[in-house]
């Protein structure tokens, strides 16, 4: 594992085409700044971070809520469907995903039927459709991961607590919200740490959904450094700068996440 690591690092200072590479120093650094490709997938990324990983925490935490009642009719039925998709084929979802939001997909098709749009939505030709169809199959492959953890979480809370609360007259949004929430920060901060790397290093999607585009709208920096590396004439040194982008973010992130998350007791 150390090799690689400082041997990328190493490459990170190399500047060439292929394998001819030379000593640059920050020379990749020089042009990451200069790199207009460089800045739009970094913007990408980061939108989708600052989108997707909410929504799909929140949900998470909100279907894990509603499975965790013992009174709710088929409810092993419930975790299972929406547990499902973090383990179906990614090839094959994202191919199913990429023909239900094409010009004449099923999703278009529904759409005009209700009367709810007039003409079909250019929902991969579109740059703010194509982030939207992004966002839209991240969230539904990953949402039932991360409910998973909430709902381990919440059976190991004493049933004790909820009834106490009940008794005293605290409604049901409020003891989700003072005693669910606060016992769950622990696994809420694991999730969104994790959630956090994952989304900074989002690749499969917008290669196999949306090919990146269009026009660069849905370019991520592995998807970018992927480019880098084997679709355009190789850059082994600069994509090596690329991905410590990408790993000096995940470390600023997530120290901040665990200031935030932090005990503030005395």
């Amino acid at each position: 594992m150390v090799y690689p690591i400082l041997w990328s690092l190493w490459m990170s200072f190399q500047t060439g085409r292929g394998m001819v590479m030379s000593f640059g120093g920050f020379t990749n650094i020089v042009r990451l700044t200069q790199d207009p490709v460089f800045i739009r997938a970094l913007t990408n990324t980061l939108t989708f971070l600052a989108i997707q990983v909410p929504i799909m925490l929140v949900l998470a935490l909100l279907f894990a809520n509603a499975l965790n009642d013992s009174k709710l009719w088929g409810r092993s039925w419930f975790r299972t469907a929406i547990f499902l998709p973090c383990v179906t084929s990614l090839v094959a979802y994202s191919v199913v995903f990429r023909s239900m939001f094409g010009a004449e997909g099923i999703i278009n098709q529904m759409l005009l039927s209700l009367h709810l749009i007039a003409s079909p939505i250019p929902w991969l030709a579109d740059p703010f459709w194509a982030k939207v169809v992004i966002v839209a199959s991240i969230t539904w492959r990953w949402t039932g991961y991360n409910m998973i953890f909430y709902l381990a979480a919440m059976q190991n809370i004493d049933r004790s607590i909820y009834e106490a609360a009940k008794i005293d007259g605290v409604p049901a949004w409020a003891r989700f919200w003072y005693l669910t929430v606060p016992m769950l920060k622990p696994v809420i901060l694991f999730t969104t740490v994790i959630s956090t790397i994952g989304t900074l290093q989002l690749f499969d999607e917008p290669n196999l959904i949306t090919l990146g585009g269009p026009s660069d709208s849905t370019l991520t920096l592995s998807l970018y450094i992927y480019n880098l590396s084997f679709k355009f004439m190789p850059s082994f040194g600069y994509a090596a700068t690329v991905s410590y982008v990408i790993v000096l973010l995940v470390g600023i992130l997530s120290v901040i996440q665990f200031f935030l998350a932090r005990d503030r007791r005395a």
